[in-house]
């Protein structure tokens, strides 16, 4: 979920500097501080790392049978007519939960809208859950064989890994390890399964104009197809090329905000293809983890100082009304 400041980065030069050095998945359980130091400078200087590793046996990352299967899903889904992917359109709900057709999407500060369509797979809460005024229950495609116990599952293990990731930050910044916990057990998390189709033709549109995300963190799984840039501090375009195996995380607005931009939310967009390559469809499944709606976010004392004073005195906000500002400029609410 999105949120672009102007669409005044389009012009920017393309770096040549080296790709962000992964960090390795594999010493989270082998040594976690070593693993959050890593993790946290990389963070701090682009507001991006990348995760290798993470199909290991037995390690901290995610099962490469789930993965390969629900991309399988993805292109089975985004596949089917677009009456029959219609019947399923969440514009009703902020596009939060279900699918989202292609031209609707657009990164604030531009007119014209991403090409792209997606679908959204929340939290499951329980019944009596007092979210559930605000989160709505899953959709599923009846179309799609086994389209929901597997998203339900990736869902699972991304929100889990998406924590692991949590506590080294928390780590990093000083906090207690379990600090994030209780922020974001119910929090109002969205599995996205994106679809780039082939870019026809010339026009202003590109396959996501630049923005910043609106979440904590986002979890990013490889695309086949490349595209994926930051906007490094020296105002240029840097590629992010991860390896096989990886995944590219990066901070996102709120939490952001809550560091006092010690851990900056960076500009990043999803270029169009070179030509060779325009006939091609770009698959993509990141996952936006949320804090819980009531969440209070304000400034860590910690990540205050003389030097770095706090930017949002007096302007604390919660998570869910922060998601409701950035939703409607970005027009799917």
């Amino acid at each position: 979920m999105m949120s672009s400041p102007t669409a005044l980065y389009d012009s920017a030069p393309l770096s040549t500097a080296p790709s962000i050095e992964p960090v390795p998945l594999s010493l989270y359980d082998s040594d976690v501080d070593a693993f959050a130091q890593k993790l946290g400078a990389s963070f701090e200087r682009y507001g991006f790392a990348v995760l290798s590793g993470l199909f290991e046996p037995n390690g901290a990352g995610l099962d490469k049978g789930l993965v390969d299967k629900a991309y399988a899903l993805t292109k089975d889904f985004f596949d089917l007519p677009v009456e029959s992917k219609l019947q399923y359109d969440g514009r009703s709900g902020g596009g939060q939960r279900g699918y989202t057709a292609f031209g609707i999407e657009t990164a604030k500060g531009y007119k014209a809208h991403d090409l792209k369509e997606f679908w959204h797979v929340g939290r499951d809460l329980p019944a009596d859950h007092p979210y559930r005024d605000h989160m709505a229950d899953n959709v599923w495609p009846v179309e799609v064989a086994d389209f929901k116990p597997t998203f339900q599952t990736l869902y699972a293990e991304m929100d889990g890994l998406g924590k692991k990731v949590l506590k080294a930050i928390a780590i990093h910044l000083k906090l207690a390890p379990d600090f994030f916990d209780d922020k974001v057990k119910y929090g109002n998390s969205i599995l996205r399964m994106l679809h780039y189709p082939p870019v026809t033709e010339a026009g202003a549109s590109v396959r996501a104009g630049a923005h910043g995300d609106i979440n904590a963190i986002t979890l990013l799984m490889g695309a086949e197809e490349p595209g994926l840039q930051l906007l490094d501090r020296d105002g240029s375009w840097l590629p992010i090329t991860p390896p096989p195996g990886a995944i590219v995380i990066n901070i996102g607005d709120m939490l952001s905000r809550l560091t006092n931009h010690v851990l900056p939310s960076t500009i990043h967009r999803v270029v169009n293809p070179a030509e060779a390559r325009k006939g091609f469809s770009r698959y993509s499944m990141p996952f936006f983890l949320h804090f819980e709606s009531p969440y209070l976010i304000e400034t860590l004392p910690g990540c205050i100082s003389e030097d770095r004073p706090d930017q949002y005195a007096g302007q604390s906000i919660t998570a869910h009304d922060f998601l409701q500002q950035r939703l409607r400029e970005i027009k799917l609410a």
